[in-house]
């Protein structure tokens, strides 16, 4: 019988026929043309995608998966169009825009409103500034003085152009108008303002009046916070003229000096309620001019205040 079917096997092949069991090694080494042909898988005998199993179509299903997540091996691929989010617009289209200096606002800070009480007597202090502009450029107004008895004794009103030189700096130039006791008086402005290493707050202006009068402005402060809530405020304000000024009882030199220290509750950083102490005293000819009206020249006082802005 064993004889039998290899007489039949050789028989095929010499007719130039395969047996049905040589036929995949016959495919297998046939010509790279042959390869490209699609296979039908229906025709092929003995597959019946039917009877397949779970497990197989799942193996089948995560081959196909991962077929399709291969990359694109192209040598773009990976990359992505940094234009794609934009719709294909292009920023040369449009201005740079600058991101500080474009928006005008206004602002008004009441540094100190005040009831300052020496002596036996009760006055009213005012410190304020206005500005309206950009974070370069701004218009400001500056005004501060005393009312006693509803009548306004000392006053100075700043009419300012701030622009910002550096970090944390502004040049201002302008005018600045003095009324209140005695005559008034007209001034042109120039100074800095700014927050200095340490963040102590100065101000310094200098001036030059008619009949060629001169004064120089400083003011500084430095805020400590005691709490998120409380902060304790020192403060040092100078006056200095060149020259005496009879009308408004002022002498050459330092003429006033300030020192005191204030304690706020910020209820909001908008609005604070405030106390404090301060010493003030006068120098200089200013000192004689006030000695001769009967005046004393240096005195402690006591203030409650309120300190806000928007």
């Amino acid at each position: 019988m064993c004889n039998r079917n290899i007489l039949v096997v050789v028989a095929m092949v010499m007719a130039g026929l395969s047996p049905a069991w040589a036929t995949d090694t016959h495919n297998a080494h046939a010509s790279p043309d042959a390869a490209t042909e699609p296979m039908n898988h229906g025709a092929m005998p003995g597959t019946d995608h039917g009877s397949m199993s779970g497990t197989d179509e799942m193996n089948m299903e995560g081959m196909r998966m991962n077929h399709d997540a291969m990359p694109d091996e192209t040598p773009s691929s990976g990359l992505r169009d940094p234009r794609a989010w934009s719709d294909g617009y292009d920023f040369s289209q449009f201005p740079m825009r600058h991101e500080g200096g474009g928006v005008k606002f206004g602002s008004l800070r009441v540094d100190r409103l005040e009831a300052v009480r020496v002596d036996g007597n009760t006055f009213t202090t005012y410190d304020l500034q206005a500005g309206y502009g950009g974070d370069f450029d701004r218009a400001v107004v500056k005004a501060k003085g005393d009312i006693d008895g509803g009548k306004l004794e000392d006053a100075s009103t700043e009419l300012l152009w701030s622009h910002a030189i550096a970090a944390f700096w502004n040049r201002r130039i302008g005018l600045r108008h003095d009324s209140g006791a005695g005559p008034d008086r007209s001034w042109l402005a120039a100074g800095i303002q700014g927050i200095t290493p340490y963040w102590f707050e100065v101000d310094a202006t200098a001036y030059i009046g008619e009949e060629g009068r001169t004064a120089l402005n400083l003011e500084a402060e430095y805020e400590l916070l005691l709490t998120q809530k409380w902060i304790l405020q020192p403060r040092l304000e100078a006056d200095f003229y060149g020259e005496d000024d009879v009308g408004r009882a002022l002498g050459s030199g330092l003429s006033d000096l300030a020192v005191g220290v204030r304690l706020r509750y910020e209820i909001r950083r908008e609005f604070a309620p405030y106390v404090g102490i301060e010493w003030a005293g006068k120098f200089g000819g200013t000192a004689d001019y006030a000695r001769t009206a009967g005046q004393e020249t240096a005195q402690a006082r006591a203030m409650a205040g309120v300190r806000f802005w928007f």
